[in-house]
């Protein structure tokens, strides 16, 4: 909202440099967003009004902000222009002619929807159209607004001034003189002022005359009924209209005006009538006209103000220090609130152009306004119980973060709406959720898995020339059997280590992707197993299901060609992908509180095997099997060999295990892990038929 400075000192005496008012202003929550000086002391104040305040979007909504920040008195916009010379603001008048409102008048006004438009006013006025004086023109410019004429720029300046949209109708082209506010009937149209046709739908609201649409209510007027250089007659129109209304038509026609931004945000159910009279004083001042001294208004059922309680002991609470009576009323009075005595505090009657104001607290945010941030107490507030404890899910999610991290992945952050193409291949029949009311195709469906996001990430990285790409997300995805569930899925695609000076680069394998499952449910603390799986998004022979206490909690192997295809990566790039469901994960996990152990105080002692066992015998099974047979002293097993081929059997591998054994109250002996040992070999024999090398 651009305000002229010296505009503003019609209404109020305040005697502030432009930038001394900007900061004043500031601090009571009007942001000034540039200042363009003009001449020794005057400037443009571009402030930035909130959209819960369209009272101040106005120079004398912003006065009396200002009187009240600086304590001065406010003057009303005069009615008469006998005190003005150069100046169109003065001490509150009447008009030379006052308007008297009649029931019967030149001009008929009939309000078919009064919960749409509950007041409409209209006088009618003779006139000389021409161009405005230069120091109306001035101040349009200032405000940005480019004058047209006399009769356009008094309905502008009223508008800025006062905040009341205006406009002007050439009464010569109103047919049976007569304006109805009613809805567009089906198939009507009309031409607005800037030149479009317009189709109106029948729930936006009109102002026509006895044939048809002369101005879409709250909006813009029509071409039909434009004052023109030529028009002699004029109707003013001054009314208050439903903001949802005027919202809904706005948005609708696709047109936003000055005026529709004030009536959708809530203008003042009692200005229109002022505003009139300023208009035709307006008129008389500047040599444009006179009014035929009637006022036609409809008020069929009057809007009254609210009232609201405050109490001395709210104020206190919530601002944590007593504010002085006389501060309050002084400060309430002065924004134009009327207030009453009452036993624990007031009674105070909103204006109706307060929108804002329908509560308790909103008369304190006022107090406090202007009572000054700066003089309240910084203290915390008084706790009278313990704070909730933080959801257990946050610091799991944090901690699966370090582990992927730490693993060289990095986080994605994507969109929980993808295509339903590829949302399909990752969902059962029947089992997406769509979206009603989409952005576009691309957002249609929820996604029943964090995949389609992530490989999308991928592709986007892989077109920017990466050509190792490591991305993880947790989110969620979404299900019509089972509603939302949170999930943690990854994607990797390229070399599965750094390229090193000592031999090539190897691309990532079935088997690196296992490791950094096997990674995360060591940090969900489960014991997560692989199972061949075929899903039809994953390249058979190269997928597994993931298993852990006999429940299913995701799965992982090479994306299918297909499907890397169709999300736009290269042929040749292998994308190795895994998702675990952390909601089966969580109610699978173990229930005990994590067990944090000691550093060992005793060293470990190392021995390796070298075993004959088939080849379909699975790694996961010959670990198992040892840490049954082994005592408790085995802390660790792994293997770091497998060989087949020359010296080894048809059908036989040769794998080799590292076992680690460690006590935590003494040095194991030679014998101690011998026997271990002799044990674990036995029980490896008698299961697998496994033969020592």
């Amino acid at each position: 909202m651009k305000i002229l400075v010296s505009w503003l000192r019609d209404f109020v005496d305040v005697t502030a440099s432009p930038d001394d008012i900007a900061r004043t202003m500031s601090v009571r929550g009007f942001a000034v967003e540039s200042i363009e000086p003009i001449g020794a002391d005057d400037a443009v104040l571009d402030f930035e009004v909130t959209a819960n305040r369209p009272d101040c979007m106005s120079v004398m909504g912003m006065a009396r902000e200002v009187a009240a920040a600086y304590r001065l008195p406010l003057r009303r916009p005069a009615a008469s222009g006998a005190s003005l010379s150069g100046s169109p603001g003065g001490p509150e008048g009447s008009a030379p002619h006052p308007l008297k409102t009649v029931e019967k008048a030149d001009i008929d006004v009939v309000i078919d929807n009064p919960e749409l438009c509950p007041r409409y006013a209209g006088a009618v006025a003779d006139v000389t159209v021409g161009p405005s004086p230069q120091w109306m023109q001035s101040r349009l410019q200032a405000a940005g607004v480019r004058p047209i004429s006399n009769i356009v720029d008094i309905t502008n300046y009223v508008l800025l001034e006062v905040g009341q949209p205006m406009h002007a109708f050439d009464f010569a082209r109103l047919s049976g003189a007569q304006i109805r506010v009613r809805t567009a009937a089906a198939s009507e149209s009309i031409k607005t002022l800037d030149g479009q046709t317009r189709a109106l739908a029948p729930d936006m609201l009109v102002i026509a005359d006895a044939q048809r649409p002369i101005a879409v209510a709250g909006v813009m007027g029509g071409a039909d009924s434009e004052v023109t250089s030529s028009t002699p007659v004029i109707v003013f129109e001054s009314a208050y209209f439903n903001p949802l209304s005027v919202r809904r038509t706005s948005k609708k026609l696709g047109l936003k005006t000055e005026a529709s931004m004030r009536f959708e945000r809530g203008a003042d159910p009692r200005l229109p009538v002022t505003a009139m009279e300023r208009a035709c004083a307006l008129l008389e001042l500047t040599g444009a006209g006179r009014a035929r001294g009637t006022v036609v208004d409809r008020y069929p059922a009057r809007i009254e103000p609210m009232l609201l309680r405050l109490r001395r002991t709210k104020i206190t609470g919530l601002l944590g220090t007593v504010i002085p009576d006389g501060d309050v009323r002084r400060i309430l009075e002065s924004l134009g609130f009327a207030l009453r005595d009452a036993p624990d505090g007031w009674e105070v009657t909103v204006p109706t152009r307060r929108v804002d104001a329908v509560r308790e607290v909103d008369l304190i945010e006022e107090v406090a306004r202007h009572y000054g941030f700066d003089r309240l107490p910084s203290t915390f507030p008084a706790l009278t119980s313990a704070p909730p404890p933080i959801d257990p899910w946050i610091g799991r999610a944090r901690h699966l973060r370090t582990v992927m991290t730490a693993a060289g992945f990095s986080e994605a952050m994507t969109f929980g709406f993808v295509a339903e193409p590829a949302a399909q291949p990752f969902a059962s029949e029947g089992d997406l959720v769509p979206i009603a009311n989409p952005l576009s195709e691309n957002f249609a469906v929820l996604r029943p898995s964090a995949l389609p996001s992530l490989v999308d990430a991928v592709a986007h990285n892989r077109r920017r020339e990466q050509r190792d790409v490591r991305l993880f997300e947790i989110g969620a995805r979404f299900s019509r059997t089972r509603g939302e569930r949170r999930s943690v899925a990854c994607a990797w695609t390229g070399a599965a280590a750094g390229e090193h000076w000592s031999g090539g680069a190897r691309d990532v394998d079935f088997f690196d992707m296992k490791g950094i499952v096997e990674r995360i449910g060591q940090a969900l603390r489960l014991d997560v197993r692989t199972e061949p799986h075929r899903e039809a998004w994953l390249v058979a022979g190269r997928s597994a299901v993931l298993i852990t206490d006999g429940t299913r909690i995701g799965v992982l192997g090479q994306l299918a060609p297909a499907i890397s295809e169709a999300h736009g990566l290269p042929l040749n790039d292998e994308v190795y992908v895994a998702e675990i469901d952390l909601d089966a994960a969580e109610q699978a996990a173990p229930k005990r509180e994590a067990h944090i152990e000691p550093l060992p105080r005793y060293p470990s002692v190392t021995r390796d095997i070298s075993i004959l066992v088939a080849e379909t015998l699975a790694a996961a099974t010959v670990r198992a099997t040892v840490r049954e047979a082994a005592p408790e002293t085995l802390v660790r097993v792994r293997e770091f060999d497998r060989y087949q081929g020359k010296g080894v059997p048809e059908g036989k591998v040769s794998l080799s295990l590292r076992l680690t054994f460690r006590s935590s109250d003494r040095t194991l002996t030679d014998s101690d892990v011998q026997s271990a040992m002799d044990d674990v070999l036995a029980a490896l024999k008698e299961r697998h038929g496994a033969v020592q090398r």
